[in-house]
């Protein structure tokens, strides 16, 4: 795989600075993978151009193939990776030119800031989507795409391949260049050479920054870096809708329901109705990650001490910004504390509140952790009330496309049919002196009743 870029602001040699490559010096780079090779092609004051090989060392790939999917069994033995531009590619960007993409140059930092015009050239990259998606995703980042389209075999009349030679013209700053381009190749490509885990959302949201909130495509770019895994999918995109309306801190009314369209908005509806419903004034989310339960809460007079707690110290921190935290008034702010922290531990901070309500918290863990969570919240925390929701597994069968046991998330470690969450929820009432009520969450159907269930706890 090549990649090569050049800039014609002069002097052009200043790359070199940005870079921190030489241009009279050939570098090689140990990668995971393989090697990539660093070398200039042309270094005057008028133009200059480095250029990056990447040689893949196959058995290096098949020993750690991770996450990359093949449709044919020796899929990881033949395959596109030594010469298409990939997630490998991204990896290489980030380890040989990690000051660049981070923005910052010893030498010449006056350079950082500047906007350049560029030409980047990739041979190959895979497109899933064809052309259309290229210009898709990068023509709003401010590029001119020129994409040439191989064929299958030149002699054989077999058709076009997904494999492009694309030259992208802009004029940005060289660290915008570098983040578009790490993140976008593995979504062109749609798929990854390892295994995702939470850190792929870290590493989207950074380099990320500044420009994925704004692209009009920054749903179909989150999905695919994130391999459609639906609980890390869902925790970036809510990351990135940060551009909600803030808090009206003159409002004395709850919000109306005329957006309420969604089962998610729905589901948050319903169980800050029933806080409400049970008078408390001291109330705990539990599990809150981005913060759109506390937000609600917030606006509601009658609590008066809201505390928010999630496992994720990333999603404690979305939920501050989505809450315009820094800027609440003084008022607010004596009224809500978010803070990090699991639910299958005892924790005192959680004592002394009228009532919690854990929102599709519970499908996530292993069922045989569940008893953990409930000795903390119902044995120690003990609020007057709990108010619990998790998916309705018999509504999964309405979901079109959605396999027999497939679950609704990735993430989830089960989900329950109504009979068994009322099971589990009568033991537990039962255990800590409980009574215990269901209500269905969306719209019900007659034989599978609705896509989410509620219990709602009151101490005896």
């Amino acid at each position: 795989m090549l990649f090569t870029i050049t800039t014609t602001r002069q002097p052009a040699t200043d790359l070199g600075y940005l870079l921190h490559k030489h241009p009279a010096k050939v570098q090689e780079v140990e990668l995971a993978k393989g090697t990539a090779r660093i070398f200039y092609t042309e270094a005057s004051k008028e133009r200059c151009t480095l250029a990056m090989a990447i040689e893949v060392d196959p058995i290096a790939l098949i020993r750690h193939s991770g996450n990359m999917t093949e449709s044919f069994s020796l899929g990881q033995y033949v395959n596109d990776r030594p010469y298409a531009a990939s997630s490998i590619f991204s990896n290489a960007l980030s380890k040989c030119f990690s000051s660049a993409m981070n923005g910052r140059c010893k030498d010449k930092p006056e350079l950082v800031d500047e906007a350049m015009p560029f030409e980047v050239k990739i041979a190959v990259l895979p497109v899933r989507g064809g052309e259309a998606v290229l210009k898709q995703l990068l023509e709003p980042l401010g590029y001119t795409v020129q994409a040439e389209r191989h064929v299958l075999d030149e002699q054989f009349n077999w058709g076009d391949s997904r494999y492009y030679t694309v030259t992208l013209r802009n004029t940005c700053k060289l660290s915008d260049l570098l983040s578009h381009l790490y993140v976008l190749v593995p979504v062109f490509d749609n798929n990854k050479h390892y295994w995702i885990g939470e850190g792929e959302v870290d590493k989207l949201l950074d380099k990320g920054e500044g420009w994925l909130d704004k692209h009009p495509a920054k749903d179909m770019i989150t999905r695919r870096y994130l391999r459609n895994l639906g609980g890390l999918t869902k925790r970036a995109l809510l990351a990135l809708n940060i551009d909600e309306e803030p808090i009206d801190e003159e409002a004395d009314e709850a919000p109306t329901n005329e957006k309420k369209v969604r089962l998610h908005d729905q589901r948050l509806e319903t169980v800050n109705q029933e806080l409400l419903n049970t008078g408390a004034k001291r109330v705990l989310d539990l599990g809150c990650g981005e913060g759109k339960l506390l937000r609600l809460l917030l606006q509601q007079k009658q609590f008066e001490s809201i505390l928010g707690m999630d496992v994720s110290a990333r999603s404690i921190e979305i939920a501050k910004e989505r809450l315009n935290f820094d800027k609440l008034s003084a008022k607010y702010k004596e009224r809500i504390n978010l803070i990090q922290g699991a639910l299958t531990y005892r924790d005192k901070r959680l004592q002394g509140f009228d009532a919690a309500a854990l929102v599709e918290v519970i499908e996530h863990l292993d069922e045989p952790r569940l008893e953990a969570l409930t000795a903390n919240v119902f044995g120690s925390a003990m609020p007057t009330h709990v108010v619990i929701t998790t998916p309705n597994k018999e509504y999964n069968s309405m979901y079109e496309n959605m396999a027999e046991d497939a679950m609704r998330h990735n993430d989830h470690r089960f989900e329950w049919t109504r009979a068994e969450f009322e099971t589990w929820s009568n033991a537990v009432a039962a255990q800590y002196g409980y009574t215990v009520s269901y209500k269905p969450v969306g719209e019900v159907n007659a034989n599978v009743g609705a896509p989410s269930q509620m219990a709602v706890f009151s101490k005896k």
